[in-house]
């Protein structure tokens, strides 16, 4: 999301107060048969969720589902027109960066009361990850639906001839490992890319070392010691040569040929490797990531949410308790590749698979980016200093004492 919340629904609201009022008879109309049709908005493909909607239309005769997918790119605004319009779906698909600005909208309803009713809404049913993206203030207005993380992938053959055929799995053993393989490899040959274009690639390690980002005071923590500790290791990797220095380095090509032993990625990656380097079948895997305090990862995905102006939001609930049993949550699996944020659902077969595994299991310890509106801002404020001090040659200290100042203004502290 690019603009800013606030000034965003309000031009929204604005711009189309028009098309609420021209709205104001078709819900006579359509009395009739809204209360026997729930609209669903999903991002993506029709094709992944349609087999899904057909499965709930059979365990509930009378109900008709009407799916209307919506391309990722288009999707934010199609959004703000229905909150605008406060003419929209019943059951939508939100983003978890999303939710903050929806949510602070007024535009997602809260889900306590079906969360009593539906156990399968649960919060102990799904990675803690996963939960911490459905709450917006003192409200749940979302359920979990599906995950992704980040986790290691590694050439077994590299590291193993280094000492690490398991992969690195403590901060000290990932440095250790990096100077080890490029010494061996020798030029041209790095260890890790490090993302600084990716602002959650320096929230990870941030997190790893115990700094809170925005802490529950709405404080930034961008200049105390664990996140300056942080970044001054990620800059070493760049001063020792262990890793590449721009954007020009295809990943994967390095990864195949063996002048990048180790990167960090999401599961779409695993199927990418498969098909553009086959050669390196079997000579490598995937495993969670080393730690500092702890092994953190991201986490991201997707959310169900009910629209604030649904006309039909008991049987709006009932659809979304129904995608967060296991049945449901393995289809979507099987249609789209999307990892379940159900956790009993990873015990199936259909996820046994050892790569897929090293992610459930990185779930366990992931975390989403900090839930204010205002983040996505402060997160291209950071990717900025980051560059100032790896490429820049900015002093550290100084650099993020400036980066905590910026957010402070963007979060409206005094």
């Amino acid at each position: 999301m690019k603009k800013k919340t606030g000034l965003v629904i309000t031009s929204a609201l604005l711009g189309f107060s028009l098309v609420a009022a021209g709205c104001g008879n078709s819900k006579n109309e359509s009395a009739s048969s809204d209360n026997k049709t729930l609209k669903v908005w999903f991002m993506g493909t029709a094709d992944t969720v349609t087999p899904i909607a057909k499965m709930y239309e059979e365990k509930n005769p009378g109900i008709k589902v009407e799916v209307q997918a919506i391309p990722w790119d288009n999707a934010h605004d199609k959004l703000l027109t229905a909150v605008a319009s406060k003419n929209g779906p019943d059951v939508v698909q939100m983003g978890t960066t999303w939710i903050p600005e929806f949510a602070a909208a007024g535009a997602l309803k809260d889900m306590a009361p079906y969360i009593e009713k539906y156990p399968s809404m649960k919060a102990e049913n799904f990675f803690d990850g996963a939960v911490q993206t459905t709450k917006y203030e003192d409200k749940t207005v979302a359920i979990p639906f599906y995950v992704e993380t980040r986790a290691m992938f590694y050439r077994t053959d590299l590291l193993g001839d280094v000492g690490y055929p398991e992969g690195p799995k403590t901060w000290d053993e990932l440095k250790d490992a990096s100077k080890k393989l490029v010494a061996k490899g020798g030029a041209g040959h790095y260890a890790l890319p490090i993302e600084a274009k990716d602002s959650i690639y320096t929230a990870i390690f941030a997190w790893q070392n115990g700094s809170e980002l925005i802490d529950s005071n709405r404080k930034p923590q961008f200049n105390q010691p664990a996140y300056v500790e942080t970044i001054n290791f990620l800059k070493s990797f760049y001063d020792e040569g262990l890793s590449p220095k721009g954007t020009d380095l295809d990943t994967v090509a390095a990864f195949k040929d063996g002048t990048m032993g180790m990167f960090i990625s999401g599961p779409w990656m695993i199927q990418t490797v498969k098909e553009k380097a086959p050669e390196i079948d079997g000579k490598w895997a995937v495993t969670t990531l080393p730690a500092k305090k702890t092994n953190t990862s991201s986490i991201g995905g997707a959310d169900l949410s009910i629209f604030n102006y649904s006309k039909n939001p008991d049987e709006a609930a009932k659809f979304i308790a129904f995608m967060a049993e296991q049945d449901a949550q393995l289809k979507f699996y099987e249609t789209s590749n999307s990892m379940p944020a159900l956790k009993a659902a990873w015990e199936n077969d259909a996820l046994k698979d050892p790569m897929i595994q090293a992610f459930g299991k990185q779930l366990e310890n992931s975390r989403p980016a900090p839930m204010v509106t205002e983040y996505e801002e402060i997160a291209k404020a950071a990717m900025a200093s980051f560059e100032q001090i790896t490429v820049g040659g900015a002093d550290t200290q100084t650099e993020l004492d400036k980066l905590n100042a910026k957010a402070n203004e963007l979060l409206g502290n005094k």
